[in-house]
């Protein structure tokens, strides 16, 4: 009983599913919510703008509850993954970096984006002006985008050393597919096909995580 209790690889399954769940449902949450408004909110271009610039304007705290419901989400699905892991390779360093990724939106919350490029409504073109805390907003995004990164090479590790291979092949393409996508908007000075592959990317590791989580809340059941 005692064992039951401390050791989290030996509490019950039951435990472990519904925080998983929230790994599911998280990239689809943020997506949608994303997606909603830059296909409503005046002066937003997906080609143009990261999402990241819908923190302002008025109707900018929207985006904010959804960097922090996400975040929330996948810091719980975190938790999920370190009991589901554990014991073997990756039981440490995946759940950290999942949920690394997650605080990282937390801090994209705090510090809003820069307005800039015409958006939102009203506000100049051009790269506009560089606050602290537009700075710090790239500086924690960067650091979550690369933590996802490696949790998707972390977790190829462990499905090859299972045996899953196609697992293995889809988590380090993904990882190598966000990396290049991240690369791409941090030096393609907002030009459109940086910014519409960056879109992929996201789309692409969300996506990775909802399976990933799905399929270790299957696993476990």
């Amino acid at each position: 009983m005692t064992q039951q209790l401390t050791n989290p690889a030996a509490r019950p399954m039951s435990a472990r599913l519904p925080l998983l769940g929230f790994g599911v449902v998280a990239g689809p949450l943020y997506v949608t919510v994303a997606l909603a408004q830059a296909f409503t909110r005046e002066g937003f271009d997906l080609a143009r703008h990261p999402w990241s610039f819908l923190v302002n304007g008025d109707l900018g705290w929207i985006q904010t509850a959804n960097f922090v419901i996400t975040a929330l989400a996948t810091i719980a699905c975190a938790t999920g993954l370190r009991r589901s892991l554990s014991p073997g390779r990756g039981a440490r360093w995946a759940p950290l970096l999942v949920g690394a990724f997650g605080a990282s939106m937390i801090g994209a919350a705090i510090f809003p984006a820069d307005p800039a490029m015409g958006f939102p409504a009203g506000t100049p073109e051009g790269p506009g002006t560089v606050t602290l805390s537009g700075i710090l907003h790239m500086a924690v995004g960067g650091v979550g985008f690369l933590c996802m990164v490696a949790a998707c090479y972390v977790m190829a590790s462990r499905f090859a050393r299972e045996g899953r291979k196609g697992w293995a092949v889809y988590s380090r393409v993904t990882g190598t597919l966000f990396l290049g996508s991240f690369i791409g908007i941090a030096s393609g000075g907002g030009v459109a096909w940086a910014n519409l592959a960056f879109v992929a990317g996201i789309l692409a590791i969300w996506t990775w995580l909802s399976l990933v989580a799905l399929k270790l809340s299957r696993n476990n059941a």
